[in-house]
């Protein structure tokens, strides 16, 4: 009777320590399927808008374009659905939780990949993304983003979501002007698509980057004698440039920041500095920056 009884307690403790080696595995399982979607839900979020830009986006003009090869990303567009699904689903209060570059991140990428994806809509049957648009309505009208918790459109992101965003004090939430150079409308005169996805820990670099490679594009912004000629964009949103970003306050003083870009001689420097050099804006090509 005492062998059974020692056999028995022997047989209960090995059952607990495994019922407890089993509970204890679970809750790692567990605890590590939790890390790997956080990490998945942060970290590696834009990971495959990413890969399809590398594979996917070609610089031209000395680097300071880019083409898109919209064929490519057709063939792949699988991949593309499930990274506009995985922005679909992040809550309001999530994005909220996030510091101001992430969340800015997250909006040029989604921006972006949500343009490519309207382009895919009709492609190759388009020589433009105008022509996506009609009389009454323009493409960057149209509601087909799931965002937030809303479907919204492109100018929706664009002007109310990044341009227009302002914290409790009705200061500008990002108040950043090189955002133009990084949002892409799919058109030959935009600032290049840029060949990776933006991403928090990067995104000041990026940013200035953009604003370097598209600036320093001498057949989009050049400077002829007392004449600084630039991208309309800069007369599209030319508030944005004069709201104090680096203590600019007037596109001119935008504009010297980055003279050397703009391969501005001392002279044409003091010129736009004094008043005395005239600013004009170039026409706008609208062309398909589609890979021919």
């Amino acid at each position: 009777m005492s062998t059974i009884f020692s056999y028995t307690r022997f047989s209960s403790t090995r059952l607990k320590s495994g019922l407890n080696a089993f509970v204890l595995s679970t809750l790692l399982l567990a605890s590590s399927v939790v890390t790997a979607q956080t990490v998945t839900q942060t970290s590696d979020l834009h990971e495959s808008w990413n890969t399809l830009l590398n594979n996917n986006v070609v610089a031209i003009n000395n680097g300071h374009s880019t083409e898109v090869n919209y064929a490519g990303i057709k063939k792949q567009y699988s991949e593309l659905k499930v990274y506009l699904d995985s922005l679909s689903v992040v809550t309001q209060s999530e994005f909220d939780s996030w510091e101001k570059s992430k969340q800015l991140a997250f909006l040029i990428n989604a921006y972006n990949a949500w343009t490519v994806d309207l382009i895919l809509s009709e492609y190759p049957a388009i020589d433009s993304i105008k022509d996506l648009g009609s009389f009454f309505s323009s493409p960057w009208s149209k509601k087909f983003v799931s965002l937030l918790g809303e479907k919204r459109s492109l100018d929706n992101v664009e002007h109310e979501l990044i341009r227009g965003a302002v914290d409790s004090d009705g200061k500008a939430v990002y108040g950043d002007p090189r955002i133009h150079f990084a949002v892409n409308c799919a058109s030959i005169g935009c600032p290049a698509l840029r060949e990776e996805a933006f991403t928090a820990d990067k995104l000041a670099q990026q940013l200035e980057e953009q604003t370097v490679r598209f600036l320093a594009d001498s057949t989009r912004n050049f400077a002829k004698g007392n004449t600084l000629s630039v991208s309309s964009i800069f007369k599209w949103y030319r508030g944005d440039f004069e709201k104090g970003y680096k203590n600019a306050d007037t596109l001119a003083k935008f504009m010297l920041q980055y003279s050397a870009e703009l391969n501005l001689s001392p002279d044409q420097q003091q010129a736009l500095t004094n008043g005395k050099m005239a600013i004009e804006f170039l026409d706008y090509n609208w062309d398909l920056n589609a890979q021919h």
